[in-house]
């Protein structure tokens, strides 16, 4: 089996076992977890599209785009690292239709322990996919609020008590930490300001989610490809939207997006 396209972030699907695509040109091409333990090979061809334009370029920013998207597309601007930035409820944005249909929709603060917990922010209609994207085996809702302005200034307040990063590392060797996310969650609730309590979700469901990674190595190491331009080796399992392979060697699909690969199996 062989295909060539340009990379986007892995699609994912939750279930016991969290199902996983390679996906090539917007659209599902390998199931991979049914190629877990056999060799696989991934190439880049040398090509990079833009995931906003298509034209052809050098060099990605910003996960993918080219300089003038990155610097002008909606799905590029500052309010999608920083929340608290968004403008959309007030009719403003790069694109205000896109803001529209986006970012003035109910949004989800949340807490999710990767390696440690961490606070974030999410589209409603992006829950699960967002947890799973990050390699979160637990999650819990703190608030939903009406648009994406009021989630970043909940999670502003509670980044001051907890990290809003992950340790990548921790979490793709599997190291758990024993913090309790369920007490997090009240502790959390706690440090709200009177002005945005009201969003705080009184009770909430824990998720849990399982990946394809039948043993977890000790230690990973990145393999970039674009120095490597092929990788061919056994795939060893997948969390998050990162490849293992043997030795712990690992490969963030995501930073690739917009790049031209074949893959085969």
């Amino acid at each position: 089996m062989e295909n060539t396209g340009t990379l986007r972030k892995m699609i994912v699907e939750d279930a016991e076992t969290i199902q996983y695509w390679l996906n090539l040109n917007k659209e599902k091409s390998f199931f991979l977890n049914d190629l877990i333990g056999s060799e696989v090979e991934l190439t880049w061809t040398g090509q990079i599209h833009c995931i906003n334009c298509g034209r052809s370029i050098k060099k990605t920013y910003g996960q993918g785009f080219c300089y003038p998207c990155f610097m002008e597309s909606p799905q590029a601007a500052p309010c999608i690292v920083r929340p608290e930035l968004c403008e959309a409820h007030l009719g403003k944005g790069r694109d205000v239709e896109w803001e529209e249909s986006h970012h003035n929709q109910p949004h989800m603060v949340y807490l999710a322990q990767t390696s440690g917990i961490k606070v974030g922010v999410t589209r409603k209609t992006q829950v699960p996919t967002r947890w799973i994207d990050q390699g979160a085996w637990r999650c819990i809702l703190l608030a939903e609020t009406p648009y994406r302005q009021l989630a970043g200034k909940i999670e502003v307040e509670l980044k001051q008590y907890v990290s809003d990063r992950t340790d990548w590392r921790k979490m793709l060797t599997d190291s758990k930490s024993d913090e309790n996310i369920e007490t997090q969650r009240e502790e959390l609730l706690d440090y709200l300001p009177d002005s945005l309590v009201e969003y705080a979700i009184e009770k909430a469901d824990l998720y849990e989610f399982k990946y394809p990674v039948p043993k977890f190595p000790t230690k990973v190491q990145t393999v970039k490809l674009e120095e490597a331009k092929t990788i061919r080796d056994k795939l060893t399992g997948i969390r998050g939207q990162y490849l293992y392979f043997n030795n712990g060697d690992v490969v963030n699909l995501r930073k690739y997006n917009g790049y031209e690969v074949r893959f085969s199996a």
